[in-house]
């Protein structure tokens, strides 16, 4: 018996031996649950900091999209930015739309929000531009009349390649589900530097594409030639006149 025991142990001990646990994630939070510290927020026709009319708060551990100071919305388009850049990573990030769209907001910000990734230095954004030179991941919320897909891709002064074809179109569906009223839903990005992107909606991976670079027309004094290609850049969330929450944002760092 005792040496039945022995050779037992010698077993477990060989075994856990040759079979390493796999290294556990190591996953940032962006976002801290308490305040917007390591975020810089840039509204259009404000200066770099300005939280105007507190479009960027946090309520109940929530990061919140509000617009219940605004009586109208004169395209503030917003954007929060993490304080660093990135290159290769995965990102994700839980979001959901509520309430009501701002009065005078565009047709188009209906349910509509979004992930900016490499984006230019928010420094360097002109007091009256739209967007950030970056890559788009769309959220688009569905009701009973009016059903899209979300996490779509658009592309503000850049360009993307699909297969072996450059993409100059603005926007491009991915072949999400439905996602309708005040859901929650997990937006999962995947980016390896200037090469490989993918979208993943609740773990379904639903749009792929590569390389994305500079293109199309570019915002005044924007120096970077087109072609250029985009290994990396900051992160920020957007505000389009249409109230939107996330209550997770996280980063795992791909080491290539």
């Amino acid at each position: 018996m005792k040496n039945l025991l022995v050779i037992a142990l010698a077993a477990l001990v060989l075994a856990s031996c040759g079979n390493p646990a796999t290294p556990k994630e190591e996953w940032i939070s962006l976002f801290n649950g308490e305040n917007l510290d390591g975020w810089v927020i840039k509204i259009k026709g404000l200066p770099l900091g300005e939280n105007y009319k507190s479009t960027f708060r946090v309520e109940d551990s929530i990061m919140k999209v509000s617009y219940t100071e605004y009586d109208t919305f004169r395209y503030e388009f917003g954007h929060i930015y993490y304080k660093e850049p990135f290159s290769s990573y995965k990102l994700r990030v839980e979001y959901r739309f509520t309430g009501e769209q701002a009065p005078g907001g565009p047709s188009w910000g209906y349910r509509n929000s979004g992930i900016m990734f490499h984006c230019q230095d928010p420094a360097t954004i002109g007091l009256d531009q739209d967007w950030p030179a970056s890559v788009e991941v769309q959220f688009l919320g569905s009701t009973a009349e009016r059903e899209t897909t979300t996490m779509n891709v658009c592309t503000p002064h850049t360009h993307i390649v699909m297969g072996d074809s450059l993409i100059t179109r603005h926007c491009n569906s991915s072949s999400s589900k439905y996602f309708y009223d005040d859901a929650w839903v997990m937006a999962e990005l995947v980016v390896y530097g200037d090469s490989l992107i993918h979208h993943i909606v609740n773990g379904d991976t639903v749009l792929t594409y590569s390389k994305p670079q500079i293109g199309g027309d570019l915002p005044e004094g924007f120096t970077l030639p087109q072609g250029t290609p985009l290994r990396k850049g900051y992160i920020a969330l957007q505000s389009e006149s249409h109230p939107v929450e996330f209550r997770k944002v996280e980063i795992l760092k791909i080491r290539l």
